[in-house]
């Protein structure tokens, strides 16, 4: 039985919203909220209500965390805090930091803490990479093409779950879920690609369709409280069912396409990445060009689940929310 949970990430949606449906279980005791800044209070905007959520503001890169592990006789750790973009103040280098020196802290403390039985990790099919050798669908097993991911995001997510999987070898007793989810997706989500859908001119690479995946947000709190409950140790690829191509996705919003050929878009996302606008990253340029998909058999079996949205409903919901709809109302 879960006792108390941690939740780390709580001032960002999807990890707010985890803390609340865990908080609202009569059958977990506590749930305490970490982060470096405040969660948003509920709002008319759609904000998030913790509920009977404990905030504590921690740095994860420091030695806090274990001070609230063993405080609150923690039982249950759920990692949402991987930062997928770097901010304007702090750049790379703290994203980086924060990431992988951060998610090393927690698991250090979660190593030294003998009351600790579940950690659920949460990370991304990012780090299979995108490339024009990459097969039709990844599954757990495989390993990403030509060394794997070499930039941001992507990168840290490797790098900590190479962490996560060493903690799993050292504790044994504890159960550790790893889950790597394709694009969140919906009303609430605020991402780098979600940000790409609502620019009025959307640049592909000339030559170039990709496939994409999403999951939906509500599919993925769900999962996230079955791990958190639930023993089921493993790794987990997360996606809605069947793929979008990056011309529907542009044609479904509405908006203008504007092919590139691959220097140009590039060299565009350079200069809207130093210009704040949208985060072209090195890893979305490829993930534009290549796309994505994974295969989601294993989470199934193990849940006897399967998400409620499909990649393409929860890109629509995610459209409906924002007004966005293709020229004319039609598909």
């Amino acid at each position: 039985m879960t006792h108390t949970v941690l939740v780390t990430g709580v001032s960002r949606h999807i990890g707010a919203r985890v803390a609340s449906v865990l908080a609202a279980d009569p059958g977990i005791s506590r749930v305490i909220g970490v982060d470096t800044v405040p969660p948003p209070t509920l709002t008319r905007d759609g904000g998030v209500s913790l509920g009977r959520t404990e905030f504590v503001r921690v740095d994860l890169r420091s030695s806090d965390i274990a001070e609230v592990i063993e405080a609150a006789d923690i039982d249950t750790v759920v990692h949402m805090s991987l930062v997928s973009a770097p901010s304007r103040s702090g750049g790379r280098t703290a994203m980086k930091e924060h990431n992988v020196i951060g998610t090393m802290q927690l698991l250090g403390a979660c190593q030294r803490s003998a009351g600790v039985r579940r950690v659920v990790v949460r990370s991304t099919t990012a780090v299979y990479g995108s490339s024009p050798r990459d097969p039709a669908v990844f599954t757990e097993d495989l390993e990403p093409n030509v060394g794997g991911p070499v930039h941001g995001y992507a990168k840290d997510a490797a790098e900590v779950e190479g962490y996560v999987r060493g903690f799993a070898r050292r504790r044994p007793d504890v159960t550790v879920s790893l889950l790597r989810f394709a694009n969140f997706m919906g009303p609430g989500v605020d991402s780098p690609l979600t940000r790409y859908f609502t620019q009025p001119v959307q640049p592909t690479v000339f030559g170039f369709d990709p496939r994409l995946q999403f999951v939906h947000e509500d599919d993925a709190v769900e999962v996230l409280r079955r791990m958190a409950t639930e023993d089921h140790p493993g790794t987990y690829n997360v996606a809605g069912a069947g793929v979008l191509l990056l011309s529907q996705c542009v044609r479904r919003a509405g908006r203008a396409p504007l092919p590139l050929f691959s220097p140009a878009f590039r060299a565009l996302g350079d200069t809207v990445r130093r210009l704040g606008l949208v985060e072209y990253s090195p890893e979305q340029v490829r993930l534009m060009s290549y796309g994505r998909v994974v295969d989601t058999t294993r989470l199934e079996l193990e849940l006897g689940w399967r998400p409620k949205f499909s990649t393409g409903a929860a890109f629509d919901d995610y459209l409906r929310a924002h007004g966005l709809r293709p020229v004319g109302g039609a598909r």
